[in-house]
């Protein structure tokens, strides 16, 4: 007997070691390059020099050092795309990390990106997220009003993070104090409600009141203890490691456990609500997410009900 359970050991660990080596093998192919195709768009219709795009996961908005390919460098190829040539390349109106995916707003003009930045500085521009979560949030929907602030992580693989810089903490005999929060914290206030539950996993509905760096990322992880679906930079706080998912979660997605590296962030900008105007009624724009959020929705198998609330384009033409 002994014998053969080691046989069954050791083949169950040389399945493991051919799966790894074949993911490695897998994670060394350069991805393909977005292009303008990649960047669904559509002009908005009744305000001109305003364009909705839904931004696929993994494209930078802006470029910097090591960056390729970013939403802005497709820009000018964008806009002869929709205006032909000669017109002016298309201008950025707000942020949207990298990781996420979504609703983002292009303006063909200096005055129409101006109008969209001033509704948000005034707290006339707000956005809905959908998320799915590993666990469950307690309680299942809240206000998390919690500064961040970056710090340098401990350990061998120093690194940056957003950290949680409360303004109240428990003491050791149970009694609440409050904190001076330092003057590099950003205030951080998101608001987040649970859709539904299925396999281990959450469908949360999240509306930043702020727009501070990983806000949900960093709120969701360490205030809920809940982290996104395919984050790897939040699930673990001192080592930058692969998020290691539940046995049942892995199950439902039909991954093994190596398989797990490669999953992207499960971070959807779905709706942005815009009034231009006090005067005017609000714009309500909608993404739909992407393939592999949408694929992770039915191996999880949430119910038809929570398909039906995802949110559709505004029309099913593309650049």
């Amino acid at each position: 007997m002994a014998a053969a359970g080691g046989t069954r050991g050791a083949r169950r660990l040389a399945e493991r070691l051919r799966a790894e080596k074949i993911l490695s093998g897998r994670s060394q192919i350069t991805p393909r390059s977005p292009t303008v195709r990649d960047l669904r768009s559509w002009p908005l219709p009744g305000e001109a020099g305003l364009i909705l795009i839904n931004k696929p996961s993994g494209l930078p908005t802006h470029g910097g050092p090591g960056v390729e390919r970013s939403v802005v460098s497709l820009l000018p190829a964008l806009s002869r795309s929709l205006f032909g040539g000669g017109a002016e390349p298309l201008r950025i109106c707000h942020r949207l990390d990298k990781d996420s995916s979504g609703a983002l707003l292009l303006a063909q003009s200096a005055g129409s990106a101006d109008r969209v930045q001033r509704a948000l500085r005034e707290h006339r521009m707000s956005r809905v997220y959908w998320a799915l979560c590993v666990g469950a949030p307690t309680p299942p929907e809240g206000i998390l009003d919690i500064p961040l602030i970056e710090k340098e992580t401990p350990g061998p693989q120093k690194h940056f993070k957003m950290a949680l810089c409360p303004r109240f903490r428990v003491s050791s005999d149970g009694s609440v104090q409050r904190f001076r929060v330092s003057r590099s914290a950003h205030e951080a206030v998101t608001q987040y409600r649970t859709l539904e539950k299925s396999s281990g996993v959450s469908l949360l509905e999240l509306r930043p009141l702020t727009g501070v760096k990983h806000q949900l990322r960093s709120h969701m992880a360490l205030a809920l203890n809940c982290p996104i679906l395919g984050d790897h930079k939040y699930s673990h706080w001192g080592r930058l490691a692969p998020q290691k998912l539940p046995a049942p979660v892995l199950r439902s997605l039909g991954i093994p456990s190596p398989q797990s590296r490669s999953l992207l962030l499960h971070l959807h900008a779905a709706q942005i609500t815009l009034q231009l105007s006090p005067r005017t009624p609000p714009l309500v724009l909608r993404c739909a997410p992407p393939k592999h959020f949408l694929s992770a929705l039915r191996r999880l198998k949430f119910s038809p009900q929570s398909l039906q609330d995802i949110p559709l384009p505004p029309d099913e033409g593309s650049s």
